[in-house]
């Protein structure tokens, strides 16, 4: 007997193509994982974690747990606000501010120096310069859109700013803890010298709950400075005329860091809200984790072949100059206790 037309279609949508089912199979393990690691992991494990099966099994969804990723980790950090003393996060921001202004020109300088010497594509030395400059990965998709950055130019710098800050989630609490660093010490120096605001945490929290909370300030007050340097990137590329500028492009505002500190705010004088922090706190704290594990998960083989020898020397050349001129300054004007 001959199956009906409608009947073969439906025989077609119960069987997935292989590719496809495939993709489900890597998918759902991917998601056993990180929900396992949301709940026991760490945050340096759940990025290795995602690292070690997006170079085994790959990624499949990619475009989606980017797309996710962005957004889980805006709504971790926001729920982090409500466990924070807005009078906390203001001295710290404006701790970190004190900083801000001469690193980050120092940096892009620096930064653009080295790119020359390497003989590295203008675009590229210039997005590396401020993705470590700022605030890693957010700052280059801002800054690539005012000055035409290509898709290859855009795919290095991040690569780049990528592995250094999986580094920095290992290496920076075991030299805190050698350098002896009070949790302030550390939390001011890991806002400023860490790239992304996902290793920052991460970082932080590793740390402790006052470098957790220093750190996420001091590098939030940091990524305001997205808007004013990307403006400038973009008056410079018109003044020059190139023609691949894209003047009209969209600059992208950091929004959330205004609902963090309104969270903060809410926190320090609604008492309803403050007896929620620890658990809000503790929510936040495995959002991040699976954050990490999500943005792990992202690496590919293209990505590690893209990084040549000359891009990864100008990250780790602007990374050792930030880390160590900030930590320099942060212990003479910041010492510990004796």
């Amino acid at each position: 007997m001959m199956n009906s037309p409608d009947a073969a279609q439906r025989q077609k949508t119960l069987v997935a193509p292989p590719p496809v089912q495939g993709a489900r199979a890597k998918g759902a393990a991917l998601a056993a994982v990180g929900a396992a690691l949301m709940v026991l992991g760490s945050p340096p494990l759940a990025l290795v974690a995602g690292m070690a099966l997006a170079l085994s099994i790959g990624q499949p969804y990619a475009r989606r747990v980017q797309v996710a990723s962005k957004w889980l980790l805006q709504i971790s950090v926001v729920l982090l606000g409500f466990s924070m003393d807005l009078a906390v996060v203001l001295r710290s921001g404006l701790d970190g501010s004190l900083f801000a202004a001469t690193t980050i020109g120092a940096t892009l300088l620096l930064g653009w120096w080295i790119g020359r010497k390497l003989g590295l594509p203008g675009k590229t030395s210039t997005l590396i310069s401020v993705g470590t400059a700022i605030c890693g990965g957010s700052a280059i998709a801002a800054v690539s859109s005012v000055i035409g950055a290509s898709g290859a130019e855009i795919a290095v710098s991040i690569g780049t700013i990528f592995l250094l800050n999986a580094v920095a989630l290992y290496v920076f609490p075991i030299a805190g803890h050698l350098l002896h660093l009070d949790q302030a010490q550390f939390g001011l120096w890991a806002g400023v010298a860490i790239h992304d605001i996902s290793s920052v945490v991460g970082a932080g929290i590793s740390y402790g709950n006052v470098a957790l909370q220093t750190a996420t300030a001091v590098k939030l007050s940091r990524a305001l400075w997205i808007v004013p340097v990307t403006m400038g990137f973009a008056a410079a590329a018109r003044r020059r005329g190139k023609a691949d500028a894209a003047p009209a492009a969209k600059i992208a505002i950091p929004w959330f860091i205004g609902i963090f500190l309104l969270a903060s705010l809410m926190r320090s004088y609604v008492p309803a809200i403050a007896s929620l922090a620890p658990t809000l706190e503790i929510v936040a704290r495995h959002g991040m984790v699976l954050v990490l594990f999500m943005i792990g998960s992202l690496l590919s083989r293209d990505a590690l072949r893209a990084v040549g020898w000359r891009t990864a020397a100008m990250g780790v050349a602007l990374w050792m100059f930030i880390s160590v001129a900030s930590l320099t300054v942060i212990m003479l004007l910041h010492p510990g206790p004796a």
